[in-house]
């Protein structure tokens, strides 16, 4: 049965495997170029609080040098549901075509032909996720140790939500693939489903997953927020209230004040998640788009258990 589900899927997974492969002649030669120049310049000299301004301007040269191409590589968020929707076209085109009815009569149940046809693209899509997560880890490196991995284009390709990501797109695909019995129409729906549920949480609840942190500090002794995500930073008073603009005069007598339509930056008030809260976050939303993916898997499976003549 194993090697029957393989023959089945092997198209979907050559393609998917072929991907990872386009992503590694672009990453392998760029990422030893980009970890050469990281070690030549000495940046792991500058990635502490307060450095140099000499520091300063040679991180922002490698940057500039490596920036247009890490934002390139931003976009390659989207193939773990590429992977995932394209591994779980040989159950729908089984079921659009019919051809699951020749499996039924062999000697396996529909059960452990389900089971395997569903496993197989399970462990597929994990197996190729773990290699995605390995290589864009690798090629990130540099720039996490200078910039952080609390930035969305960093955090969705990175650490265990990528798996969970697959295995949606997965379920998701299936799900709407078995009752709509039609593959193309049935994965193109379930990728757009895929993106849409991506930009909800990551534009909105993510950031609410666990309690962001708050503080009030002046503006040279405050918290490092270099490598964290700020959700909101503006100028406050000692209590962490937001300052008001200060159009009025100056005072008779003041030595000095704010410009008409400043405001008093003595103290700033940032809403942030730090870089501890990696994890936290990477599991918390792992559970929520791993939670649906085994919902919609397990919906899969039964609509065709039961819905299936």
């Amino acid at each position: 049965m194993i090697w029957v589900g393989w023959r089945q899927q092997r198209t979907e997974t050559l393609i998917a495997a072929g991907i990872l492969a386009l992503l590694a002649v672009v990453l392998i030669p760029t990422g030893i170029a980009m970890i050469s120049a990281y070690n030549h310049d000495g940046l792991a000299a500058c990635v502490q609080p307060g450095a140099s301004d000499a520091c300063q301007q040679t991180v922002a040269a490698f940057t500039g040098r490596f920036g247009q191409l890490s934002h390139l590589i931003d976009w390659f968020t989207l193939v773990p549901g590429m992977i995932g929707v394209l591994l779980a076209a040989p159950l729908t085109s089984q079921l659009e075509h019919g051809t699951y009815r020749l499996d039924w009569t062999q000697s396996i149940t529909r059960g452990r032909w389900l089971a395997g046809k569903l496993g197989l693209a399970i462990v597929t899509g994990l197996v190729i996720s773990a290699a995605f997560v390995a290589l864009i880890t690798w090629w990130r490196a540099p720039f996490v140790h200078l910039h952080g991995r609390m930035d969305n284009s960093v955090y969705d390709s990175e650490g265990v939500v990528v798996f969970s990501y697959t295995l949606f797109a997965l379920g998701l695909a299936a799900a709407v693939g078995v009752v709509w019995r039609r593959a193309v129409p049935a994965l193109v729906v379930a990728y757009v489903g895929y993106f849409a549920s991506r930009l909800f949480v990551d534009t909105w609840l993510r950031q609410r997953l666990i309690s962001p942190l708050s503080a009030t500090f002046a503006p040279d002794r405050g918290p490092d927020l270099d490598h964290s995500w700020v959700l909101s930073e503006f100028p406050s008073d000692r209590l962490g209230h937001p300052s008001a603009l200060l159009g009025a005069p100056c005072p008779p007598g003041a030595d000095a004040c704010p410009a008409p339509g400043k405001v008093d930056v003595s103290y700033l008030h940032a809403i942030y998640h730090p870089a501890s809260h990696f994890w936290p976050l990477q599991l918390v939303e792992t559970a929520v788009f791993g939670g649906a993916a085994l919902a919609l898997i397990a919906f899969a499976g039964w609509w065709t258990l039961r819905r299936t003549a």
